[in-house]
């Protein structure tokens, strides 16, 4: 059941984070983008069970129904929001969860059949990876907006004189390493880089108390989010390496 799961997360993750730009993000309340994004679940969905068309119908219907209450059913100031995409992506890991309890061996007869023990481990750590970097920004991103939507029209605030899309790239950047760490056991290493991004930092935290505050919270909260899909990533490839 675990090898089911790891591969339904896998395309999961990949459809969600990778596989959809920010223009199918935007227009996914039209029917078309919608059915877009539904027809690239079911794709790597199927590639990722090997062939087992079955459950990834099925997985892809439960998507397909679970978005479309985010987007036509939830009211838009909701809809983009921490808590919906929580929401969101929990309703989708439920229904994971129910797809490799319905059918666990969904694996047996595919592509994959004389693969699973080997590619188990790498489909959990790459899907890890994908939740800690990508998935992480979009969540930071989310919590931030508030306060983002704060400095819009303030010259002086902190991301005026940076890089454009800098700030996604450093975060990117640290909830990587912060992954890399804890997969190697160098957990004390995180330390060195809130330190080290702490001195890079304190140009723009010194410029006044929102700006500092600003600072703190998006970088709690991305290293936050970076320690929990790693240590989470660890206890489920303990689970995987448990299970017969």
């Amino acid at each position: 059941m675990i090898n089911v799961f790891a591969a339904l997360l896998l395309a999961h993750v990949i459809a969600d984070f990778l596989a959809q730009p920010d223009v199918l993000i935007r227009r996914k309340s039209e029917p078309l983008f919608l059915v877009l994004h539904i027809a690239i679940v079911f794709v790597l969905t199927l590639a990722a069970l090997g062939g087992h068309w079955q459950l990834a119908l099925g997985i892809a219907a439960a998507h397909f129904v679970i978005d479309a209450i985010k987007v036509w059913a939830l009211p838009a100031t909701w809809r983009d929001s921490l808590p919906a995409f929580l929401l969101d992506q929990a309703a989708h890991m439920a229904t994971l969860v129910a797809g490799a309890i319905l059918i666990p061996n969904a694996l047996a007869t595919g592509l994959w059949a004389n693969h699973i023990a080997l590619l188990q481990a790498p489909a959990i750590l790459l899907s890890g990876a994908i939740v800690s970097i990508w998935a992480g920004g979009f969540a930071v991103g989310l919590l931030m907006k508030p306060y983002t939507d704060q400095f819009a029209a303030d010259e002086a605030g902190p991301t005026a004189e940076g890089l454009d899309n800098a700030g996604r790239m450093i975060g990117k950047l640290e909830r990587g390493l912060i992954f890399l760490f804890l997969c190697v056991g160098e957990a004390t290493a995180t330390g060195f880089l809130i330190a080290a991004k702490s001195v890079l930092r304190f140009d723009t935290a010194s410029k006044g108390q929102k700006a500092g505050e600003y600072v703190i919270i998006g970088t709690l909260a991305s290293f936050g989010w970076g320690l929990a899909t790693g240590y989470a990533t660890l206890s489920l490839l303990e689970i995987a390496a448990a299970s017969p």
